[in-house]
């Protein structure tokens, strides 16, 4: 029984919807292109049907479950398989892991997502099913609600190869929004990632400000240097973060530095 993204149920905080039709693992499967030499990380594996699944099928995982009252439930599981206890924000993530395949908590999707980029070297595809609004904000275009600094972050550093809806309708009880499976496959890390993170951060930290103004408050630049900088890429000052392209994100954090 796996867990979507979002509470709800009588155990609210830790978002406990189970899915009622095991098909969707199926799905799964062929999205995350699994094989007999991967090392995959699932985070938040309930009662343990999908990490059973994934278990049949790779070299080793490691699962991750901040809930200890599924520690029942976890016990028979397969003997590649380890379980570690604790928030996956917080305790040290396997740095083998070739895949994340995983039924995200709602309230972790987007950090874990973000921070696996760069704690996850050796993660090259993901496979994760998020609250269907994240995963059509993972690759949002600019210009719209949608994108934000997230769209930014995965963009340049990931590609969408699979996305599937998934209706509530599937999970028990029935939630109160639609969940999605996207999948990514890693690109080339650009070496200044770090340095864009942060710009972006505090870019879309205040998306109503222009982009001068918005980062000469966070101390990137200053503003005079920040309209130097849009207008070698020809943008007016009057720029907003969600005007611009990942790849102009990089020209401009290029240019600032």
């Amino acid at each position: 029984m796996l867990r979507p993204p979002l509470s709800g149920s009588s155990r609210r905080g830790l978002g406990q919807h189970f899915l009622a039709d095991p098909n969707i693992l199926a799905v799964i499967g062929r999205l995350a292109q699994l094989g007999p030499e991967d090392v995959v990380l699932e985070v938040g594996p309930g009662r343990g049907v999908l990490t059973r699944y994934l278990a049949a099928r790779v070299r080793r995982v490691v699962a991750v479950e901040i809930d200890r009252s599924l520690e029942p439930a976890l016990r028979d599981l397969p003997a590649n398989v380890e379980l570690v206890f604790g928030d996956a924000l917080g305790v040290e993530l396997p740095p083998e892991a070739t895949k994340l395949v995983s039924n995200l908590p709602y309230s972790i999707a987007t950090p874990l997502l973000v921070e696996s980029l760069e704690r996850l070297p050796n993660v090259r595809s993901w496979c994760v099913m998020v609250q269907r609004e994240v995963a059509e904000r993972l690759f949002a275009p600019p210009g719209g609600k949608a994108y934000g600094a997230v769209s930014v972050l995965v963009q340049l550093a990931a590609e969408r190869t699979g996305f599937h809806p998934v209706s509530r309708s599937v999970f028990r009880p029935r939630p109160n929004v639609d969940s999605a499976l996207v999948a990514l496959r890693r690109t080339p890390l650009p070496a200044s990632y770090a340095a864009v993170k942060r710009l972006v951060g505090a870019a879309f930290a205040h998306r109503r400000k222009t982009l001068p103004n918005a980062l000469s408050l966070a101390g990137i630049a200053s503003r005079e240097a920040v309209e130097a900088a849009l207008a070698g890429l020809g943008r007016p000052a009057g720029t907003r973060a969600e005007e611009l392209a990942p790849g102009e994100f990089l020209a401009l954090e290029a240019a600032l530095r």
